[in-house]
């Protein structure tokens, strides 16, 4: 499995605009602190639509009064929380969907 960065992000998208790699990631950079301070500001839930790619969402959990630790099998409280969800729009898992070759 490859891992693309932040920085390989910035370069590519430095192609696409004609720019440099630092203004770029700047840009990118601002971006992402913008997506993590919506996020981080969801009082409970958020919903966040970037079209022709997808969404990203705060979603509130139940609490899980009667939940199992599978390595103990202790029964244990679990409280409510908040967690992050993404769903890939349709451009996108349209070319998901393409078999391998």
């Amino acid at each position: 499995m490859k891992t693309i960065t932040k920085k390989d992000v910035a370069k590519r998208a430095a192609v696409k605009v004609n720019g440099t790699v630092y203004h770029t990631e700047q840009v990118i950079n601002a971006l992402f602190d913008s997506l993590r301070e919506f996020m981080l500001e969801a009082d409970p839930e958020i919903r966040i639509e970037i079209r022709d790619f997808g969404v990203f969402e705060v979603k509130k959990t139940k609490p899980k009064p009667k939940a199992r630790n599978p390595k103990t099998g202790e029964i244990i409280y679990v409280p409510a929380r908040r967690k992050t969800h993404f769903k890939a729009g349709r451009l996108l898992k349209d070319f998901l969907k393409t078999p391998l070759e």
